[in-house]
């Protein structure tokens, strides 16, 4: 599975007072497996792209192909590229509405025609890899945490059997509990199902420890897109547009100009830790480790 955009624009309200030309010669590719991470400040147009990926929003111009296929040629069912392509709106709890957590993840599939046992063997194995626990099955969905919620929200979308699932602010409004549990479950998903993942956040820590490509958006355009240690070395460039790179980025930097010889290119806590322990070692501060 593949996804290619070429060269697409779109303009919200053309030829009005409110034109936006929010998308600006996107070009991207994104492979299959990929777990990748989109950021950029509000109104920089994540938002629109990704409601490009699944047909929800049609270019103003340019082409996207999904699998080799123009998914804009007159014949493409958009509505079947809908069920390949998952989107997952920020806090999509709101959209939960039947009586139980199981009916509302069966309502998908069930809305594909699938019958209602095959329906109900895909909610089965849709809520197990989202972790939600089966003693809230059959609870109201409006009696859960937040974060179970979103367990459920997801579920609904991979009862789908989506080859790609994008997830927008996933972790929006979430303790720091619920956000880590949503975020592991995510990685969980994506090495298992080797599903093709696309996470749009705000939280460059959230970002660094679990993506393996970035896109930075701005103004509509990809001012960058590559690996978050590459990203994150153009901390001074992101913070220009409004971002910034993970803390462990901007501790590591703190202690290279304080003389500390530490790795600059670190982007998670765990890499800052290990990089300062070695060069406390190395310094003769600690002894070395011992397994």
């Amino acid at each position: 599975m593949s996804m290619i955009l070429d060269k697409v624009n779109y303009i919200y309200s053309p030829q009005t007072a409110y034109e936006k030309h929010a998308l600006k010669n996107i070009s991207l590719k994104i492979e299959d497996g990929e777990f990748i991470g989109l950021i950029g400040h509000t109104g920089s147009g994540k938002s629109t792209l990704i409601q490009h990926l699944n047909g929800l929003l049609q270019a103003t111009s340019g082409g996207i192909y999904y699998n080799g296929r123009d998914i804009y040629e007159e014949d493409y069912n958009r509505k079947e590229l809908r069920g390949k392509v998952g989107l997952v709106f920020q806090y999509p709890e709101h959209q939960l509405f039947e009586s139980t957590v199981f009916a509302d993840v069966c309502f998908g599939p069930k809305n594909l025609g699938l019958s209602r046992k095959d329906a109900e063997l895909r909610a089965f194995s849709a809520l197990r890899s989202a972790g939600l626990s089966e003693e809230y099955w059959y609870q109201p969905p409006f009696q859960l945490s937040g974060g179970q919620k979103r367990r459920v929200a997801i579920a609904g979308v991979l009862a789908m059997k989506p080859e790609m699932l994008i997830l927008d602010e996933p972790t929006a409004g979430l303790d720091p509990k619920g956000r880590d549990e949503i975020l592991g479950q995510v990685k969980a998903m994506h090495q298992e199902l080797g599903m093709t993942i696309l996470l749009v956040s705000h939280s460059m820590e959230d970002v660094a420890n679990y993506v393996g490509r970035i896109l930075v958006m701005d103004q509509g355009s990809i001012l960058m897109d590559g690996a978050p240690k590459e990203i994150f070395k153009r901390y001074r460039e992101l913070e220009a547009v409004g971002l910034a790179a993970p803390q462990a980025t901007y501790l590591m930097h703190g202690l290279k100009e304080k003389g500390v010889p530490v790795d600059t290119g670190a982007t998670t806590l765990e890499e800052a830790k290990e990089s300062i322990l070695q060069a406390f070692i190395e310094a003769g501060k600690f002894p070395p480790h011992t397994s």
